[in-house]
């Protein structure tokens, strides 16, 4: 059996189906580069198919990455697969992902196809897609729930057709670890040529099972999981990428093989997918929350420094946890910035965008004795917001709070390039602050989610902001980071907002 276990990395793609997890095509690409950098075996960039927008970011990024297999999801007809083989068409490795539904519910009510039917229209999708690439994944859709030896016929059939990679989801989360197992050894043993392909996993989290069903999955010879940083996607998310390299890596003698992942790339990646989405990582959580390494109890910290392994099964340098310090100040000069920026794998496009961000990060070096990494990131963040989708922008601001009284906002806004003033009263100044910009921009917008996480360290560090808006069913994050949290979450909102007034849509593939 192959010791290699291949990471399919689809935080781009599932991932971004978490409500108001909706992605640039800029921040799109920045994700992609740190995939890349982790050395993921395949990045699912996007669904060709959905949306310009989307065709356009799963282009970038087939243009711009070259050890990652470049992967699109189709669904199993002709104009999903031709689109999504058109914009893999420059990558150096190019895959299409297709899929249809396989479980009787869903062939039934959804489909409403005869389960023949759907049979021939997954090999037609086999042979649409290989006329784009040798390299077709194959997914039956809400595998977990289908029925077994309808599996071994469709699974025989696509492999039949040219098919090298077999994806068995569990779409809606509702497998458990012993059952899943089973299902995946069934069909290795079962299914004609099985050993001629790549057999994959996709499992989601609603039970809580994710992580566990794959690597279930993997003791039973799966050989491809595909899994989201920081376990982001749709309702309860995907299987956490971190979680299964770190286990597959710590537990070699349970799995018996490995992944070829860079784990130093592990925390860098999980911080920046947090930074871009705004859904920030739970303290507690595996491998990349803040406590993962930490020690309170008295008991253990006398262990771990006596040996490390008494408690710790890890190190917290193998995946990333080292206060990486940019050591630059208001006497640096722009190579060293533009040095640590190609480092960090953030593009710049221009001398006019790299003077503008240098003459940020001079700014906040007046106001920080010391820049992190996270602090360059939260900047870059800001700088990589056109003027041409800054419709709203925060031009200066003036605050009033004081005990006894009631806290007042002014702002000066830019709104189409014309400057505004606007002031309201609110329960607090951030409360006063968001009244006084719907002054003016009347979005309609409902707010969902107000968070503020301190970026760094230190009474001086940089807040970020993620403002969480909801209007006619669409649902956007903001973020803004500043060491002053009022004007931080000022612009958060305006970030938000700004992506409101925008015309980009995304839809899912069950759209």
């Amino acid at each position: 059996m192959n010791d290699k276990l291949i990471i399919f990395d689809t935080t781009l793609r599932d991932g971004e189906q978490s409500p108001g997890a909706s992605m640039t095509r800029d921040e799109k690409l920045r994700i992609a580069r740190q995939l890349e950098r982790m050395r993921v075996d395949v990045i699912e960039a996007g669904f060709a198919a959905a949306s310009n927008g989307d065709f356009e970011s799963v282009r970038a990024i087939a243009e711009a990455i070259k050890e990652s297999t470049v992967c699109s999801l189709a669904r199993a007809n002709e104009n999903d697969i031709r689109r999504a083989g058109e914009a893999i068409r420059p990558a150096a490795r190019g895959r299409i992902h297709t899929f249809i539904a396989t479980s009787p519910i869903h062939m039934e009510k959804k489909l409403r196809m005869t389960p023949d039917q759907v049979v021939e229209q997954a090999v037609k999708a086999i042979g649409w897609a290989k006329e784009y690439t040798d390299d077709v994944e194959f997914s039956a859709e809400d595998a977990g729930r289908s029925e077994l030896d309808f599996l071994c016929r469709i699974f025989e059939a696509v492999i039949g057709a040219g098919a090298t990679t077999i994806n068995v989801p569990d779409t809606v989360g509702y497998n458990v670890p012993e059952q899943f197992a089973d299902t995946i050894a069934a069909l290795i043993e079962r299914v004609p040529n099985a050993d001629k392909v790549v057999w994959s996993v996709h499992c989601h989290n609603d039970l809580g099972l994710a992580v566990a069903n794959s690597l279930a999955a993997v003791r039973a010879g799966a050989r491809q999981v595909e899994c989201t940083v920081n376990g982001l996607g749709e309702r309860a998310g995907n299987a956490s990428l971190e979680e299964v390299v770190m286990a597959v890596r710590t537990r070699r003698d349970v799995f018996g093989c490995d992944t070829g992942i860079d784990t130093t790339q592990i925390v860098p990646a999980s911080k920046l997918v947090s930074g871009i989405t705004g859904f920030p990582v739970q303290p507690n959580k595996a491998i990349v929350g803040a406590n993962a390494f930490a020690h309170e109890s008295g008991i253990h910290q006398d262990g771990v420094l006596k040996h490390r392994e008494t408690y710790e099964i890890m190190r917290a340098e193998d995946v990333g946890w080292v206060a990486n310090k940019l050591v630059l100040g208001k006497h640096s000069g722009r190579n060293a910035f533009r040095s640590r920026l190609q480092e960090l794998g953030v593009v710049v496009e221009s001398e006019e965008h790299l003077n503008h961000a240098f003459a940020r990060f001079k700014e906040l070096a007046d106001k920080k004795h010391e820049i992190f990494d996270e602090d360059l990131q939260a900047l870059m963040s800001d700088e990589a917001i056109t003027p041409a989708l800054e419709h709203f922008r925060l031009v200066a601001t003036r605050f009033h709070s004081e005990t006894g009284e009631t806290p007042q906002a002014e702002l000066t806004l830019s709104v189409g390039g014309q400057e505004t003033q606007a002031r309201a009263e609110g329960s607090g100044p951030v409360d006063a602050a968001f009244k006084a910009i719907e002054t003016v921009a009347r979005s309609g917008g409902e707010l969902l989610l107000y968070s503020v996480n301190a970026i760094t360290t230190g009474t001086d560090a940089q807040g970020e902001v993620t403002v969480r808006l909801s209007r006619d069913g669409r649902v956007v994050n903001g973020q803004g980071a500043d060491t002053d949290i009022i004007v931080a979450s000022a612009k958060a909102y305006l970030n938000a907002l700004n992506k409101l007034h925008g015309n980009a849509e995304r839809l899912n593939p069950q759209v």
